[in-house]
């Protein structure tokens, strides 16, 4: 399930980071059809991306964010070949994080 696909890619001095996250993102109201009772929420509510060491994207997210969401955001003074790590957090305590090198 917590899988993140990531993509960073320079261009000039900017570089573009795009990632998709698996998640559910439950938001605790929605039914299980069978059952009818509330399916728990389940969701992720930070996310970091972070280049040598700083953080360069910080974001809380909450149940509204779709089902395997992307991401994507742009920094500068970054290099070819540089590191770009992306992780979550989610409300079940579980987390996930993937570095990719820079195009």
């Amino acid at each position: 399930m917590a899988s993140i696909k990531i993509r960073a890619k320079q261009k000039g001095n900017i570089t573009t980071v795009k990632c998709l996250m698996s998640h559910p993102m439950e938001t605790g109201f929605r039914k299980n059809k069978k059952t009818g009772k509330l399916i728990p929420a389940h969701h992720i509510q930070e996310v970091t991306i972070t280049h040598a060491d700083k953080v360069v994207l910080s974001a809380l997210w909450s149940g509204a964010i779709s089902k395997n969401p992307y991401l994507s955001c742009k920094f500068s003074d970054a290099g070819k070949g540089d590191k770009v790590t992306v992780s979550w957090k989610d409300n079940k305590g579980k987390s996930n994080s993937v570095t990719a090198k820079i195009k």
